[in-house]
């Protein structure tokens, strides 16, 4: 399953020192990835995908935020760096779940 969405980029309150930096994905695409992935997930409720932002591709993982019901994609320092983005810049994204 492919996703294509605009996101903004945000830093982890918890970690701004660490520079965390996410971005959530729509509630629409985190309901259908949730009962897609249903009894498939890994540690911390999280899930493989693949991801494009601008030029820069890369495997990760999504993970569950209970309290917004959302998906969290962490957006490497790598990646960021590449694309010249960062916390409070919109982004699109091409996600797409692997490893189902």
């Amino acid at each position: 399953m492919i996703y294509l969405f605009d996101a903004e980029l945000w830093l982890w309150d918890a970690r701004q020192s660490d520079s965390w930096t996410f971005l959530s994905l729509p509630e629409d695409a985190s309901d259908e990835i949730r009962q897609l992935v249903d009894g498939v997930v890994r540690g911390f409720g999280s899930v493989r995908v693949s991801v494009t932002i601008g030029g820069t591709s890369w495997r990760t993982s999504i993970f569950p935020d209970s309290k917004t019901g959302t998906y969290w994609l962490p957006i490497k320092k790598a990646v960021r760096t590449s694309e010249g983005i960062g916390a409070g810049d919109t982004v699109t994204v091409r996600l797409e779940l692997v490893d189902l």
